[in-house]
């Protein structure tokens, strides 16, 4: 088996900044819209400036987005994304444990591109290893190795001060931008509270007809 990563300081780091805008979420201002372009955005589907843009907020650490992952995204993919009917966008939003999560985004923009969205859904998916035992960091360590990075990248991806600087600021964007918890989903500026297929499919229906 191969050994597990040593957990990097500046993983650390972007937790603690994770844990406590969380903490002030609920009192954040909602000035900022979320549906329009933010740096970091990572996409799928149409391009950018497309008639509709649903915007998911979600964390590799949270059960009820591994869930969405695995029930409604095969469908909702195939029904808007794939088409390019919509531009789907992915933001990052840590949640407990905020160092596992934290390290889990940092690895997946690592790995690339073109694997981002395969090692997040891959790190969701391992959350039932944990279920059963698996320490997280040993997934993590397993996916990002699968992915590509060797050990020595996978220490540096995780000590990088500017990729740390770079989540930070994706997370006040989101607090900025009035989320407080994951799965949030948004169509056009406007948030969802259905996130079942029928109901989102519902909110980008009705955006698609106008």
């Amino acid at each position: 088996m191969a050994p597990t990563f040593k957990f990097a300081a500046m993983s650390r780091r972007a937790a603690i900044t994770a844990a406590a805008l969380m903490a002030t979420a609920a009192i954040a201002g909602c000035s900022q819209k979320s549906g329009g372009a933010a740096e970091g955005d990572m996409a799928l589907g149409a391009a950018a400036g497309a008639k509709v843009t649903v915007v998911e907020y979600a964390s590799v650490t949270c059960s009820h987005c591994a869930a969405w992952n695995k029930e409604v995204w095969p469908e909702f993919k195939a029904k808007y994304v794939d088409n390019n009917k919509v531009r789907f966008v992915f933001r990052e939003f840590p949640t407990p444990p905020q160092d596992i999560a934290a390290a889990g985004f940092m690895l997946a923009r690592c790995a690339g591109d073109d694997k981002y969205f395969d090692v997040v859904h891959a790190i969701m998916e391992s959350q039932q290893e944990w279920m059963n035992g698996v320490p997280p960091r040993q997934s993590l360590n397993r996916i990002a190795q699968g992915a590509g990075l060797s050990q020595a990248q996978i220490e540096t991806c995780l000590n990088d001060k500017e990729g740390v600087a770079a989540l930070e600021k994706r997370i006040r964007a989101g607090i900025d931008a009035g989320v407080t918890g994951t799965p949030a989903f948004y169509v056009n500026d406007q948030k969802v509270v259905d996130s079942s297929l029928a109901g989102l499919s519902a909110a980008v229906d009705a955006a698609l007809a106008k």
